[in-house]
Parts: C-alpha cells; structure tokens; sequence
C-alpha cells in the first residue's frame, strides 16, 4: 500500500487553507481571505490555482487511477480509517465548522457525525463492488456460454460542493468514488474551504495513494478549467440549478450527478398529529439557519388547522435562541454572509409590503437572521417563488390533499416533500402523485439516512446519493463472455 507523502497538516499551518496536488500541499497562485460567518472578520486565507496548477492536479489525479492497484478490501480498509480518524477530530472540527460554515455546536456535531457514517457506508460498499451473473444459456443457441458482468470505475471523478454540508456532502461524493476505484478532485465551496482539507488530510493518513484525492479551491472559474480537462469522466454537483444547467451543458456526453434547488413543501392534512409534526417541522425549517435544499420554507396546513398551527408555531419560533454559533445554546446561528443575510431580510420585507403577516421573527443582526415565520405571502414575491435558503417559514392553507399536492407539483422542482397523516390511501395517494425523488410520511422533506438514495426530479436534478447508489453512478457495468 502507498504511503502518503509526509506533510504537514493544513490546520498546523496555521489559518491557510492550501492546495493539495499529487499528494503535496502547495501553494496556488493567488490567495483569498475567508471571513468568520459570525464575526464577519477574515480568519483564514485559501489559496486559489493557476490554469496549469488545476492541469497538473488533472494529470496527477489520472495518472494515480492508473497506477492503482488496491483491491476492494484495501479501499474499504482506508475508507474505515478515514471514518476513525474524522471521528477522532470531533472537537477540533467543532470549532472549525462553527467559524467557517457559521453552524451551531449542535450542527456541526450533526454534520461530522453524518459524515463519518456515510464513510463506513462507502466502505461497505467498497467491499461488495461487484457484477453479476448473466443467464446467457436462457437464449436461444447459447448453451455452454458463461455471461457475467464486472462494474468498474470511471477514473477521475470532480466533485463540486456547497457550503451548507462542507463534510457530509463531500463525504457523498469522495467516499463512493473512491469506493468504486476512482481517483477525486474535490473543489468545495470558498466559504468553506478548510473542511475538505481536512477529510483529504485524514484519507492520506489513513493508507490512499497520494494523488488519488486532490484538493483544489476556487469558484467558476476553476470549475470551468476543470471541466475543459477530458481527463475527468464524471462531475457530482450540489448547488443552484442555474449552476447545474452550466455544468452540464459543458460536461457534453461526460456522465454527472445533480443535486439542484428547491422549494420544499411540507404537508399537514386535516388529520396530522400536531405534537409530532409541530417539533419536527421546526427542526427541518431552521436546523443550519434554513440553508438546506430541503429546510421546509412552505407548509401547506389544512384550512381547519391553520389558527393553531399559526399560533403555535409563532411561540415556538419565537423562543428559537438565535445568533452567536459558539454559543452552547444556540439553535440558529448565521447564514453564510452578510450579503446573503441582506437579501433574505429584504425578501421578508416585500412578503410583507405585499401583505403577509409576520407571526415571528423578521429582524437582522449583521449575518444573524432571526427565524422568521410568515402566513398569507403572496405567490408572486420572492418568498413565494424563489428559494429562500434562510430561516424562513410560510405558512399556507389547503383544503382538499389534492390541492396541495398541486401546489406542490406546481413549482419547478421536485427534490422532496413531508406528510403528515394518519390515512393510508391519502400517504399512498400523495407518494404515487407527488413529483419530487423523496416523500416522507409522517416526516419533513429534510428526513435523510444517509444509506437511501437521495436525489431529485425537474429542475432539482438526476442521479442518487447514497453510497450503494452513487457506487453505480461513479461505475460502469463491463460485459464478459466466455464459450466454453
């Protein structure tokens, strides 16, 4: 097995995040500063690549696949060390998360626990990559003839990733390509640069040949650079479906996963449980400060429910502690920027000149958006058309299911969908016609195990996450014959 080339950790160097190329950590030809989500001040300084640093990290990258000789037991074996050895760094990525992403204690604790999970599932898989048999002999004229597949990989996988998930994400994507024999080039997010590092650090240690992970910083521009490289086979993308539309127009007849935007949805009909319901519907609209593709950002509440749903739900927004992340009490701490904070106020706002109510919540504090929750906004307002990605919430009343699942089906998205109910026919009703690649029952859209597979439909994009899924993604099924 190879060893990894001695360096030091990328966090020892203190606050710089470099790249990492062939195996080394190197400087690239620019810096960048990266500022505290919370305090709003640079505290780290990336370094971004030349052209031909992102050309020799592609070589490198391809020549290592090539060279690779590990088996299906030895990647599992390095991808379960990986798993130990995050989950060793629990407390120092704690507070690596709370300052970079901006989470609360309690998200990043979530996120590095999701992320060594998804790893020991990358392992499992890793160890049954297999084909199977092909019952040739059941053709007519083929006696004698053995058929079998073999899976195999695709070579150098890109993996492009958000900022909202800076481990688990990265961990979707890295672990089953590295699952299935590929070599990776990871280009996370510049608000979040400093967690993949971190997960490459832990995969060298853990026994990978050195340039089978690469790490390189940067934004479209280097996505662009990377997918000019033939040499890379496949692009596993999360982020706006704007972006996705980009990627995949240049990605040409090269295969890609898309995990695009959304408007979540979630349902309470007439006959849901509000003491269950209640609890998880603000859990999955404000966990992360709303900045998951599936935080609810409308509930659809049957019209015989809506008063005490409103007014519950205003008490518990409004008791959400919110702001300062490295606060142990803390629920809801800042989104990515400050800019970002900006438009989501901004947004509040014109829900409101154009009439909605504001039950909770609705004022900023520098990156800080207090949960807001919202009731009668207007369809054609941002809030009502358009992605949110902040701790907003509104309210909407229906009065037949099949209303709300139009409402639903309406929107050009279709990633996943919460209902509550205690009706089979209607739970059943609602999975057979709803247009979205996840719907939970007696659950919220944001409900993931990380071992399903998890992907959307429409302009929230193809392909599946979860390891057992993505293996096959990130493969290819080779035909064998054999006349005896």
């Amino acid at each position: 097995m190879a060893q990894m080339v001695a360096q030091s950790s990328p966090l020892e160097e203190g606050l710089v995040c470099r790249l990492l190329i062939g195996g080394v950590w190197t400087d690239g030809a620019s810096t960048v500063e990266v500022p505290d989500k919370y305090r709003l001040h640079p505290f780290m300084r990336t370094h971004l690549p030349s052209r031909e640093q992102v050309a020799q990290a592609v070589a490198a990258s391809d020549a290592a696949f090539r060279d690779d000789r590990l088996g299906p037991y030895e990647r599992g074996v390095i991808l379960d060390r990986t798993a130990d050895l995050l989950e060793a760094r629990t407390g120092e990525l704690v507070e690596l998360l709370t300052r970079e992403a901006g989470f609360t204690r309690r998200d990043a604790a979530g996120e590095i626990q999701r992320c060594v999970v998804t790893f020991r599932l990358s392992a499992e898989e890793a160890r049954r990559f297999a084909g199977e048999l092909v019952p040739l002999e059941g053709a007519a004229g083929q006696n004698g003839r053995l058929g079998f597949t073999l899976r195999v990989p695709l070579g150098t996988i890109c993996a492009i990733t958000p900022f909202n998930a800076p481990l688990n994400t990265v961990a979707h994507k890295v672990g089953p390509a590295l699952a299935a024999g590929n070599a990776v080039i990871v280009k996370p997010s510049l608000h979040t640069p400093m967690s993949a590092c971190v997960m490459a650090e832990c995969l060298l240690e853990a026994g990978l040949p050195p340039a089978m992970i690469s790490v390189l910083h940067g934004d479209g521009e280097v996505a662009r650079w990377l997918l000019d490289e033939p040499s890379v086979r496949f692009f596993a993308f999360t982020g706006s479906t704007e972006v996705g539309r980009l990627i995949q127009n240049a990605a040409g007849l090269r295969r890609t996963q898309m995990e695009l935007g959304s408007i979540a949805h979630c349902i309470l009909a007439d006959d849901a449980d509000l003491d269950v319901a209640l609890p998880k519907v603000v859990n999955a609209s404000y966990r992360k400060a709303g900045q998951v593709c599936t935080s609810i950002q409308v509930l659809l509440v049957h019209r015989s429910l809506v008063e005490d749903v409103e007014r519950r739900l205003a008490t518990l927004v409004a008791a959400l502690p919110h702001g300062d992340p490295g606060a142990e009490e803390t629920v809801v701490g800042p989104v990515i920027s400050e800019e970002a904070a900006r438009r989501i106020e901004s947004w509040i706002d014109e829900a409101v000149r154009a009439g909605a109510r504001l039950l909770a919540g609705g004022g900023r504090d520098g990156s800080v958006v207090a949960p807001t929750l919202l009731a009668d906004v207007a369809p054609g307002t941002p809030l009502g058309c358009r992605e949110v990605f902040g701790p907003v919430l509104c309210i909407a009343p229906f009065d037949r299911l099949e209303e709300a699942i139009d409402r639903v089906n309406a929107t050009p998205y279709g990633l996943a969908t919460g209902l509550f109910t205690m009706r089979l026919d209607a739970a059943f009703r609602a999975a057979r016609r709803l247009e979205v690649g996840g719907v939970h029952i007696n659950d919220t859209p944001s409900s993931r195990v990380d071992l399903m597979p998890y992907g959307g439909s429409k302009d929230s994009g193809f392909g599946r996450e979860g390891p057992r899924y993505a293996v096959r993604e990130m493969s290819e099924e080779r035909m064998i014959t054999i006349i005896a």
